[in-house]
């Protein structure tokens, strides 16, 4: 048996002897058995790795979605986040803007009449009591304010304080009808009552026989003694139309307020009236009235038609008969 073993470990050693000289004798010669055995393997497991790759792509990239779905909709998420914040910083903004626009009208109004007031800021509208028509302002006693003080915007009149708290204060807008306001005619001085109707528009009552009223006249506020309620010289509404029936027994106008009461944020409560009456000083400057030209265009008329110019009409003596 061992001399049979050995016999087969020779042979095997001769086989591979003999086949490594057969390769090196190729590779002399300039045939790559290597290359060709490599490409043919790669021939044969190509297929092989394009339908196994084709069928487990879906499955990787599944997983591969899936997870970025969950990043895809955190994003998502955090976009929308920013967006509404964003939103909610224009709108901000927005009404920051329109508050200051209000308060420096407001200001401005007041230092050209030489009032002492406290700005304040609308927090409420309507309330529970016996009046109809209200705001609430973030504005009270502690602030100085007091019963009966005049309200203005930075185009006139608001109302008149009805009632105070430690930090707020309801406000009678001029509007409700239970509203009484005297005033003047800027243009002849007249005096009258003005009286709220429950929206923008307002009935004028003239008190004087003798005075007139037109359309456009600008009434300010008469004042009252001790300037309570109402101070003088407040621009209070513009005339734009006139009772001019002779049943009633005093004139009678229709006018429309300086202040829009719908859209009020910020007012400014008349803590000390001016030194002087201001009069005149706070009526709104007159729009001014913008004349349009229109220069008429020359007709132009085809070449061999008649002209514009009309052609004589012969008289009865060119007539032939």
């Amino acid at each position: 048996m061992a001399q049979g073993g050995n016999n087969r470990s020779r042979l095997l050693l001769v086989i591979l002897l003999v086949t490594s000289l057969f390769l090196i004798t190729l590779d002399l010669r300039g045939v790559s058995l290597t290359q060709s055995s490599r490409s043919a393997t790669q021939s044969f497991l190509a297929p092989i790795q394009r339908v196994a790759s084709s069928a487990f792509s879906p499955v990787s990239h599944f997983f591969s979605d899936m997870k970025n779905f969950g990043k895809t909709k955190a994003q998502l998420k955090d976009v929308q986040a920013a967006n509404a914040k964003l939103r909610a910083q224009v709108i901000l903004d927005k009404n920051t803007q329109g508050q200051l626009l209000q308060l420096k009208s407001a200001l401005n109004l007041a230092g050209r009449g030489g009032y002492k007031v406290v700005a304040a800021r609308v927090i409420g509208r309507g309330s529970v009591s016996t009046f109809t028509q209200t705001i609430t302002i973030d504005a009270g006693s502690s602030d100085g304010i007091t019963k009966d003080m005049t309200v203005i915007s930075g185009a006139g009149l608001v109302g008149v304080v009805k009632s105070v708290t430690s930090n707020s204060a309801i406000v009678l807008l001029m509007s409700d009808p239970s509203f009484r306001v005297g005033v003047r005619i800027a243009r002849t001085q007249s005096a009258g009552v003005l009286l709220g109707q429950g929206d923008s528009s307002y009935t004028m009552q003239l008190l004087d026989p003798a005075g007139t009223i037109k359309v456009g006249d600008v009434l300010v506020s008469l004042g009252s003694e001790n300037n309570r309620p109402f101070v003088p010289g407040i621009p209070v509404g513009r005339v734009t139309s006139v009772d001019h029936t002779s049943a009633s027994l005093t004139q009678q106008a229709t006018v429309i307020g300086l202040t829009n009461l719908s859209n009020l944020e910020i007012v400014s409560v008349i803590t000390k009236p001016a030194t002087a009456d201001p009069r005149d000083g706070l009526v709104p400057t007159p729009i001014p009235t913008v004349t349009v030209y229109v220069t008429p265009t020359p007709v132009v008329f085809p070449s061999g038609s008649p002209t514009g110019s009309p052609s004589p009409t012969p008289s009865p003596s060119q007539v032939k008969k």
